[in-house]
């Protein structure tokens, strides 16, 4: 083989790699968000919120036992919430539908569906 078809083919060779290397890079999707999980970033969505006893986090779902209100309007709630990625932030999720048996991890059924 000559020098100009060796030059052609490392040539070809090279374009290659390029164009593997293009669509390998397009088609790898970015790392989902880590959802932040503290007392102020699942209680955010709610307001009236007087204090926080009790939180924690598993797999994009969380629970919050919190007291919201003032003076007799006073009551200590535990909500379930899940991250909203589009939005970048906790969102309350509605027990009737997520409290049941499979939809949330096993940690957030506990506490955040059976109390109050």
């Amino acid at each position: 083989m000559s020098t100009g078809g060796r030059v052609l083919v490392v040539v070809v060779m090279a374009v290659g790699l390029v164009v593997a290397a293009a669509r390998a890079s397009a088609s790898t999707s970015a790392a989902p968000v880590a959802a932040p999980c503290s007392a102020a970033a699942l209680s955010a969505d709610y307001t009236h919120v007087d204090s926080v006893q009790g939180y924690g986090c598993s797999g994009g779902f969380g629970y919050l036992w919190m007291t919201v209100g003032s003076g007799a309007a006073e009551v200590s709630v535990t909500e379930v919430v899940r991250y909203d990625e589009g939005a970048a932030r906790w969102v309350n999720a509605e027990r009737a539908y997520y409290c049941v048996a499979g939809r949330l991890p096993a940690y957030v059924e506990r506490w955040g569906c059976h109390s109050n």
